[in-house]
């Protein structure tokens, strides 16, 4: 079952949803929308990543904050994440999607979803459009789309990015 706008706010008022900071135009017609944050990594062309427990893959991103902009070059790979702080309860999930502006000018995201009792910013990749794009920080970027589970999960979400703020590149970690 996806949930509503008045699904979603009850949940919000409820405090079994959070999401930090709140704006007025979050809560959409059948999900929320987040903004864009600050943080960005680029995924550099040409570098040899070795997929190995524990390794650190760092070497392979130039990462940076910008206050007003980020810059996309064509063609470009990005981690990018949002402004919010999410935590969903046991019993919903929810699907990531780029907002269709954002879409129709190029930008392409691949399957991405929140599981239940994951509490962090979300971390998502891009691939840029053939074409430089300037992305505003703070701009309603993603729109989540919330599941209700038949049953509450029985692990919640505890994973390595658990928390995460910010720009959060691969943790090779439980990845055997």
């Amino acid at each position: 079952m996806i949930l509503s706008d008045f699904d979603l706010k009850a949940y919000i008022e409820s405090g079994r949803l959070k999401i930090e900071p709140f704006f007025n135009d979050t809560i959409r017609e059948n999900g929320l929308d987040l903004r864009l944050g600050r943080g960005y990594c680029k995924l550099k062309p040409g570098e040899v990543v070795v997929v190995e427990e524990g390794k650190d893959v760092s070497h392979a991103y130039e990462c940076g904050l910008s206050d007003d902009f980020i810059e996309l070059e064509p063609g470009g790979r990005y981690l990018l994440h949002t402004l919010e702080t999410v935590a969903l309860p046991p019993e919903l999930m929810a699907f990531v999607e780029l907002r269709s502006t954002f879409a129709r000018l190029g930008l392409m995201m691949p399957p991405t979803i929140i599981d239940g009792g994951f509490e962090g910013q979300i971390t998502i990749e891009i691939l840029a459009p053939p074409f430089h794009l300037k992305l505003p920080v703070m701009a309603r970027f993603l729109h989540l789309v919330f599941a209700k589970l038949t049953t509450p999960v029985t692990k919640p979400y505890k994973g390595k990015y658990q928390g995460q703020r910010g720009v959060t590149p691969p943790i090779l970690k439980g990845i055997t």
